[in-house]
């Protein structure tokens, strides 16, 4: 029961996203082997890779969701970082595999067959990456909390950096896997109707490429949240005006929100007024404690009182 409460919090957009690309890269790889067409084999390959990675992903962001324990008090906001830098390991050599079977076909390349087969498949294989992406870029819009929602897909583009790990990392590789369907039947098309047969190795090398930037956008923003980075400042002023919100709160002497994953761990010290008994500053700590831990996504507070010391020391950024 417990690890099916974990799998309902899981990442929706990657777990999808993972089953839809299994059947994608099946059906593309069926077809690559029987035209023998380059291109048709570098999208099999990134859709293999999306599949690993996205399943990694899932698994990860189940696994972050575990509450504390005793040898992690601070959660397992992190896993997913890690689930995350596994996948981009995965498509770094997906990526090569995929930029060498095209230069491959741009030195010697091989007429294919199967036109309106492979044709057929891409198409296909395009509509799947679109809804997924569509699915995703929805996602982008809750987690960002998006109050005035305009455009989709500029909106999506706009507030990436606000969503979870797991949605970041299905945003980008489904652009990727969507801009590769489309290269991959204008490749075809060109060796087709045009004699134009290197088209079939360019379009692999570019799709090689456009995995490579995955790896760069998905990398750094996982290395960084190993490391640990500062929550988004929309954040840190919303915990803000909740601790202010409480009567007794004169100030916040320091204020610092960490954030791992999709987790916040809040380290604060506030300044009540003057006058209050040791056990009335008590009782405001642990109620503000818990006010805080019923926030969305905030797992962890370490919350200090002082006297207020007659300055103000916070402002918002």
């Amino acid at each position: 029961m417990k690890w099916i409460k974990l799998i309902k919090k899981g990442n929706l957009s990657s777990g999808l996203a993972a089953l839809g690309n299994l059947i994608v890269a099946i059906v593309k790889m069926i077809v690559a082997v029987i035209s023998g067409n380059g291109t048709m084999f570098s999208t099999a390959m990134h859709s293999f890779a999306d599949t690993i990675n996205q399943l990694f992903v899932f698994i990860g962001s189940i696994l972050s969701e575990m509450a504390p324990s005793e040898r992690f008090p601070k959660g397992f906001g992190r896993v997913i970082n890690i689930f995350c830098m596994v996948a981009v390991m995965v498509v770094t050599l997906m990526a090569y595999e995929t930029i060498k079977t095209g230069w491959a076909l741009f030195i010697n390349p091989q007429e294919s067959s199967k036109f309106l087969l492979n044709i057929i498949v891409l198409v296909f294989a395009f509509l799947i990456d679109a809804i997924i992406l569509v699915k995703t870029m929805k996602e982008i819009a809750k987690e960002a909390k998006i109050e005035e929602q305009g455009n989709l897909i500029l909106d999506a583009f706009k507030h990436a950096k606000k969503a979870a790990p797991a949605t970041k990392l299905v945003f980008y590789e489904d652009i990727v896997a969507t801009l590769g369907a489309v290269l991959a039947i204008i490749g075809i098309v060109l060796s087709q109707f045009f004699g134009f047969l290197k088209a079939d190795g360019v379009i692999s090398i570019m799709i090689g490429l456009l995995m490579l930037f995955v790896v760069y956008r998905v990398g750094y923003d996982n290395m960084v949240g190993l490391i640990g980075v500062a929550a988004p400042a929309e954040v840190e002023k919303k915990i803000a005006e909740l601790i202010l919100a409480n009567s007794c709160v004169v100030d916040i002497y320091k204020m610092r929100v960490t954030q791992e994953g999709r987790a916040y761990h809040v380290d604060v010290i506030v300044e009540l007024r003057k006058g209050l008994s040791l056990a009335e500053a008590d009782d405001i700590a642990f109620s503000l404690s818990d006010e805080l831990l019923q926030a969305r996504n905030i797992t962890d507070v370490d919350l200090g009182i002082i006297e207020d010391d007659d300055q103000m020391n916070w402002s918002p950024q």
